[in-house]
């Protein structure tokens, strides 16, 4: 088993290969990373082809033997790159994977950004037949064609080929740093741009948390995972084989409510919370057809979600650090 790990430096990439490697289940598996500006260390079973995804030399020579893909590679609010990697890279990528006499799957994780994400309203919960709807910005559109260019590959080649749709996927403190009203916050809404500065520099040092509603008043739900048990999904779709020519959404199993957030922190740790009203929407990822095709089943609820990450003591070798805007 090869398995080429596009974005392999990035989050799940990470996690991933700490997992792979480190479980007797796997220990057969040898892993590929395709890196650009960073590399992962080498290995007796890790070896890294540098190079840009959109180059198809590049592509070509890190496929060779490949029995399995997993792109993770992306871009957030890039432009100028968007298009390289989310596109012309996965395209050569798959290109390559159509010849290919050793491929035996093509697991991408997408996201929710492809459905909309809580930027419009979903009177029901989301499922993979949810039509594709990209929210403003060039993210969210590379995740829809990336979706689309899979779908195409295994309706014109019958490429085998399974897209694991992940919402925002949270790791150790990063969920306490998505509520921070400080320049340190994590992801978006930034919270200080809804509030006055003075307001906003008091919240930081209080630890207040926002509870983000909607235009009717009512909290906002939205959805994540965590990369515990997004790597979990990741192993069993790589050989499953009710995983072949499937779209999987894989989120925890209600979406965090802001409201039962900032309650929970209010009775465990004692912080106080502001209502901000958001242009947003509320939104309910289903995950049943992952847990009935796959029998995984996500681990994070919304309390473990919340105390590990504000239990998590980050050591002083892992500074936070954010590598793509948006």
């Amino acid at each position: 088993m090869l398995i080429l790990v596009t974005g392999a430096t990035g989050k799940v990439g990470q996690a991933f290969l700490e997992r792979l490697l480190g479980s007797d289940t796997y220990g057969h598996a040898r892993v590929r990373a395709l890196c650009h500006k960073r590399v992962v260390e080498e290995s007796r079973r890790v070896e890294v082809v540098r190079g840009s995804i959109a180059d198809r030399e590049v592509c070509r020579s890190a496929m060779q033997g490949v029995t399995h893909v997993l792109h993770l590679a992306t871009c957030k609010e890039t432009p100028e790159d968007v298009m390289d990697v989310a596109v012309k890279g996965m395209f050569w990528l798959l290109e390559e994977a159509r010849a290919s006499q050793t491929l035996e799957r093509f697991l991408l994780v997408g996201g929710d950004a492809a459905v909309g994400h809580c930027f419009y309203p979903h009177p029901l919960p989301v499922t993979e037949a949810q039509p594709h709807s990209a929210y403003p910005g060039c993210y969210a559109l590379s995740k829809v064609l990336e979706e689309v260019m899979l779908e195409q590959y295994r309706i014109q080649y019958g490429l085998d080929v399974c897209c694991l749709r992940a919402p925002w996927i949270m790791e150790k403190d990063d969920f306490r740093f998505s509520l921070s009203f400080g320049d340190d916050v994590f992801g978006g809404p930034r919270w200080s741009e809804l509030v006055s500065a003075a307001d906003a520099a008091r919240y930081a040092q209080d630890g207040t948390v926002p509870l983000m509603v909607d235009v009717h008043g009512q909290p906002i739900q939205r959805n994540f995972v965590h990369v515990c048990d997004l790597i979990d999904a990741v192993l069993i779709a790589l050989e499953h084989p009710q995983a072949s020519g499937e779209t999987l959404n894989v989120c925890m199993d209600e979406p965090v409510d802001y409201g039962a957030v900032a309650a929970h922190l209010e009775r465990t740790r004692g912080l106080a919370a502001v209502r901000i009203e958001a242009p947003f929407a509320s939104t309910w990822l289903d995950n049943a057809k992952a847990k009935f095709l796959l029998g995984w089943r996500p681990q994070y609820d919304l309390a473990r979600l919340i105390d590990e990450a504000y239990d998590y003591v980050r050591p002083a070798h892992d500074p936070r650090k954010v590598w793509y805007p948006g």
